[in-house]
């Protein structure tokens, strides 16, 4: 069986628990407490040297270090249900609203957070390196996080889901950012009922549960 190293409260984790829900693979799971700094002590760098959760040890006895190994590994492992399109032009659409998610979502809410948290005084990137915090960054990174909710809200006006009529790995980085927002105090409103709509249909998958 395989084995998921996570932590409940993180956003990157959360990503792979819902892609191995939606996949429906079985695995085990080690908790990881970032708060605690366990990711940098000897033990947790001796199995991913990025000292970043998730984790995956794969069947074959690998450990994937990273969400885009993962995600590649287990759509490679179990093909369906697709999460990475189809078609040629469907799989390019899943790559590239894959990327705005990460680049325009996740990372934008991060370098708010990082940058401003207390708890985070040094350490404003992940990994085994200590960084400063940037507080202009922060403010960067909540405009960049609004406007990424204005863009998402667009693309879903006449999109089911972010690549098209078909839940995808896109879905599941755009949805784990508009969530993760909610640490620096942003949420869809009003001004998003395309995103409020999006939101509440992914609510219905079990797998948003995680």
């Amino acid at each position: 069986m395989i084995t998921l190293y996570d932590c409940a409260t993180a956003p990157s984790p959360r990503r792979a628990r819902i892609l191995l829900a939606e996949k429906g693979v079985a695995h085990a799971t080690v908790q990881v407490d970032l708060r605690r700094g366990e990711q940098l002590g000897a033990a947790y760098r001796a199995i991913n040297p990025l000292c970043t959760v998730p984790a995956l040890r794969t069947e074959e006895g690998a450990v994937l270090g990273d969400n885009a190994a993962i995600a590649a590994y287990l759509e490679a492992r179990h093909p369906e249900p697709p999460l990475h399109g189809v078609t040629p032009l469907e799989r390019a659409a899943v790559a590239s609203w894959q990327w705005r998610s990460e680049f325009e979502g996740l990372l934008a809410v991060a370098e708010a957070l990082r940058n401003s948290s207390p708890a985070m005084a040094s350490r404003a990137l992940p990994g085994p390196d200590d960084y400063a915090q940037i507080p202009e960054l922060a403010a960067r990174g909540l405009a960049r996080a609004r406007r990424f909710f204005a863009t998402l809200n667009d693309r879903l006006a006449d999109h089911a889901y972010l690549a098209g009529e078909r839940f995808s790995i896109a879905d599941i980085t755009a949805v784990v950012a508009v969530d993760f927002a909610r640490i620096v105090r942003l949420k869809p409103g009003d001004e998003h009922p395309h995103l409020l709509r999006w939101r509440a249909a992914l609510a219905l998958r079990p797998s948003m549960a995680l």
